[in-house]
């Protein structure tokens, strides 16, 4: 078995112009005074150069000794805000257009192809990295018909998936190349938001093995999908683990949707490590029951708290929670050598034969 690695921290959320927070050294020193092992590092240009890091080795291992004088590793390279924009249903264009570099806004298929050279390069990095797993965003065609009113007609959604496959594929084949698991963060928002839509997903890239899975409970407790069953089901496929935490208290005037209520008011909102409704206690026994091979990596989001306090809660969470897993059985003390002529004998079998 394995143990999980940890803690880390996913840096997006606390990006900022003043130090500790303006630049990577920075924010090293200050993730690791707080007792974090790992940097999940959001592609963003003033904290990583991913086009310097796709063509060069020596940028590559300048991050990661600057990590390391801080006893820092990087976990894996995100590619959200990229990854969303390889697919966008025209209701989005104008909002998502704030994504992308100011030369290919308001032109959807440059915009398109912007975001895939971005993973592109995200594929190579990586591998100069010597990372085996890097997480992003599906980005959406479908999700405004999420919801089948008006009816939608047949073929939509299949063709919404096609589309989507035929994009990924070739960003797949690249990451497959580099030997680096592509994890898809499911998240509302995404045409890939559970377990339906993954293997839906999955089945349209022809079940591509580095198709995998960035697993996060809170998006699960919003939609109230069993987020336990879910490692059952797909833990083959769980190759990247962000640790957030949320609840979902509905009342007698709103639900999972919200109501357009602001993350304050709504019935489900994302929370600091410990104080929402997650099992973390279940969540890591299963992952360390499947050998998770990552790491557990705080992704902070909460409607109340401030941030440096759930970060520095959450290292000591996560810390508490990882599973110093077993290299041997419990119950080997009371274990006896016993033959296969003694095995026979215990099954009544006679003598066994070669």
């Amino acid at each position: 078995m394995k143990t999980i690695q940890g803690p880390a921290i996913f840096l997006a959320q606390f990006l900022g112009d003043e130090p500790p927070f303006d630049s990577l050294g920075h924010l090293a020193q200050w993730a690791a005074g707080l007792g974090y092992k790992g940097l999940q590092l959001p592609t963003a240009p003033r904290l990583f150069d991913l086009q310097q890091a796709a063509a060069s080795q020596q940028y590559c291992d300048d991050v990661k000794a600057l990590l390391a004088r801080h006893g820092l590793q990087v976990t894996e390279l995100s590619t959200h805000l990229q990854g969303q924009l390889i697919a966008v249903h025209p209701a989005y264009d104008a909002l998502f257009d704030g994504f992308a570099p100011e030369q290919v806004r308001g032109d959807p298929a440059a915009r398109t192809a912007w975001a895939t050279q971005q993973l592109l390069w995200a594929a190579i990095a990586s591998q100069r990295l010597g990372l085996q797993a890097h997480v992003t965003f599906s980005g959406a065609l479908a999700w405004p018909y999420l919801y089948p009113w008006p009816q939608r007609p047949a073929g939509l959604v299949e063709t919404a998936f096609a589309e989507l496959a035929k994009r990924w594929l070739p960003i797949l084949d690249a990451f497959d190349a580099a030997g680096v698991d592509l994890c898809y963060e499911l998240h509302p928002g995404e045409d890939l938001h559970d377990g339906v839509t993954f293997e839906r997903f999955l089945a349209a890239v022809h079940d591509h093995p580095r198709a995998s899975i960035l697993y996060d409970p809170s998006h699960f407790v919003l939609q109230q999908l069993d987020y336990l069953a879910f490692i059952d089901i797909y833990h083959a496929r769980i190759k990247a683990f962000h640790v957030k935490d949320a609840e979902f208290r509905p009342s007698g005037r709103q639900g999972v949707y919200g109501g357009y209520g602001d993350w304050q008011d709504r019935a489900g909102r994302f929370r600091s490590l410990g104080d929402g409704q997650i099992d973390f206690k279940a969540i890591f026994s299963k992952l360390a029951q499947y050998d998770f091979p990552g790491w557990a990596v705080l992704e902070w989001e909460c409607c109340l708290k401030h941030p440096e306090d759930g970060a520095a809660e959450g290292a000591r969470f996560i810390r508490d929670h990882i599973i110093r897993v077993a290299e041997h059985a419990f119950d080997d003390f009371a274990g006896s050598a016993v033959d296969q002529d003694q095995i026979h004998h215990l099954l009544g079998l006679g003598p066994a034969r070669d």
